[in-house]
């Protein structure tokens, strides 16, 4: 179904090890709908994805944390991979930006390892979520209630296990935004 959310502005954190498909393909059904989307990451230039086993393709990066406000977005995609929010969730912009979002009730998605980066908002207490299996302990830790389904959607927060979720997530992802 053909959406159009070009009124809709929409924030990806991402850098280097993302894994690709979670990035590329909702990066794709937001342009498709028209939204306006922003990668943003550690550092300026690009970003190298993981694809599965091996380095993938490298992206460009349109700003750098340093440079961006929550308030300037509708909306924030946390792709996963293992390195990506690894490096991710220990950079206090990273964790201030994603914690501004949670805070404001605006859409947060995030995929297989993306939620490691919401566990350090301290914002996860009573939701419901789930993520790829290994991470499964670091958010029932963080207080979430965590379950094994292929997407999950707690108010503001949508949440998916791996890529094979992705056109669900994408779906939710899409509904969100343009009910927002």
């Amino acid at each position: 179904m053909k959406r159009d959310l070009s009124n809709k502005r929409v924030a990806i954190i991402a850098t280097d090890g993302v894994e690709e498909s979670e990035f590329t393909k909702p990066y794709q059904a937001l342009k498709d709908a028209d939204v306006s989307v922003d990668v943003i990451s550690l550092k300026a230039g690009k970003i190298k994805a993981w694809n599965k086993k091996e380095w993938g393709n490298e992206y460009p990066v349109d700003k750098t944390i340093d440079s961006v406000k929550a308030t300037d977005y509708d909306a924030l995609v946390l792709p996963g991979g293992v390195m990506n929010p690894d490096k991710l969730r220990v950079n206090k912009e990273v964790v201030n930006f994603t914690k501004a979002f949670m805070d404001s009730g605006k859409t947060v998605a995030a995929i297989c390892h993306g939620p490691w980066t919401l566990v350090e908002t301290g914002k996860l207490a009573g939701r419901t979520m789930t993520s790829y299996p290994s991470i499964k302990t670091d958010l029932i830790n963080a207080k979430a209630n965590w379950v094994d389904q292929e997407v999950v959607v707690d108010k503001n927060l949508i949440t998916s296990r791996k890529p094979d979720d992705l056109p669900a997530f994408c779906e939710k992802m899409l509904d969100a935004i343009g009910k927002a």
